[in-house]
């Protein structure tokens, strides 16, 4: 398929509540423990509901033949004592099969124009490091400064039979 007739063809709009389901099931494709298995941020049904009723302006759908296809969702942050207001893309996903089609781009693309009219000066995405396909992504939109993070985790279950094992002694 030529690109160019896929991405005319392709639809980005903002998300209503009937795409809920479709996108939650995308996302589930998507996101799993294979993709990432050091995620920090579990793909539920309670990340697209809270930024739905939160900001729903910047809740994207592609569609493509009435089909939902890929979506990007994200927020603004307002820092206290900041005079900048920063965008957050939080998730973005393209249906298996239309990757490097640009749809992602489209997505983004129509984001970033939201987020530039609600008055954002710097947006922000996060990616495991090892998620070599997205950092290349996001470096083609211009995106920089990469910054490895430490992400650490403590096992509440662990820790508590641990001490239970001492109390019993």
């Amino acid at each position: 398929m030529n690109k160019d007739v896929f991405t005319d063809d392709l639809d980005i709009r903002q998300m209503t509540i009937d795409d809920m389901a479709a996108v939650f099931h995308l996302g589930e494709l998507l996101f799993t423990s294979d993709f990432s298995p050091s995620m920090y941020r579990t793909w539920d049904e309670y990340e697209i509901t809270t930024l739905f009723n939160s900001d729903s302006e910047l809740c994207l759908v592609a569609e493509l033949d009435g089909e939902i296809v890929g979506f990007a969702l994200g927020t603004t942050v307002d820092k206290q004592h900041s005079a900048w207001k920063y965008g957050y893309l939080v998730w973005i996903g393209v249906r298996p099969g239309l990757q490097k089609g640009g749809t992602g781009q489209k997505l983004f693309n129509e984001l970033r124009v939201r987020m530039k009219e609600q008055g954002v000066r710097m947006i922000i995405i996060d990616t495991d490091a090892d998620n070599e396909a997205g950092i290349h992504f996001f470096k083609k939109l211009g995106f920089g400064h990469i910054q490895e993070h430490v992400y650490m985790t403590l096992n509440l279950s662990r820790s508590h039979k641990k001490k239970k094992k001492k109390e019993s002694k």
